[in-house]
């Protein structure tokens, strides 16, 4: 075998992997269920997901309850946001990790700011085809939800989620116009809803 045969060869194979470990890394960060349902199972490593964005006081719960506001931080699996930034659209198995933590406050040298303490919720949206509108809403609010997942959000609870995020978002069912980045992307796509911030 000659020099340049080996070479070809081995970049070759070099490709061939490179091809496989992609494949296995869009197909291995989607949504994963508990065996035989529809119950999703806790990603252990949402906080290595790409990190879309964070707001303050946007959290309802809190605003109800009277508590400080509260910080949402956003994570998607990685294969959807590359899939994403390429068409501004978001790929079946796209999912969403949605992590409430409470605030606190601190005053150094006449400036007051807030930063992010306890985790105070964890919730997920799933686009997937196996649901029958095409998007689950998720309550990581049970101990073992890493093993045995959480039910879909059913009856008048998940309905009051869809109303929320067919009426109010800007792209499909997703909040995209808070991530200023994936905004951009989404309005040069063209894939900013047509009726989006009518009232």
């Amino acid at each position: 075998m000659t020099a340049r045969t080996s070479s070809a060869a081995l970049i070759g194979a070099a490709f061939a992997a490179s091809v496989v470990y992609a494949v296995s890394a869009q197909q291995g960060d989607g949504p994963r269920y508990a065996p035989g349902t529809s119950n999703l199972l806790r990603p252990a490593d949402y906080r290595e997901w790409i990190f879309v964005g964070s707001s303050l006081g946007l959290d309802y719960r809190a605003a109800a309850s009277g508590q400080a506001p509260g910080f949402g931080n956003v994570f998607v699996n990685p294969s959807s946001y590359r899939a994403f930034m390429q068409t501004g659209k978001w790929p079946d198995k796209t999912t969403f990790v949605l992590e409430f933590r409470a605030s606190g406050k601190e005053t150094i040298a006449d400036r007051e700011g807030r930063f992010q303490t306890t985790l105070s919720g964890l919730e997920a949206e799933v686009k997937d085809s196996r649901f029958p509108d095409g998007w689950g809403f998720f309550l990581f609010n049970n101990p073992d939800a890493a093993t045995k997942g959480s039910p879909p959000l059913t009856g008048d609870t998940v309905q009051r989620c869809i109303d929320c995020h067919t009426k109010n978002t800007a792209v499909e069912r997703t909040f995209v116009q808070f991530y200023p980045t994936l905004f951009d992307v989404a309005k040069k796509m063209g894939t900013v809803k047509a009726n989006y911030g009518e009232p």
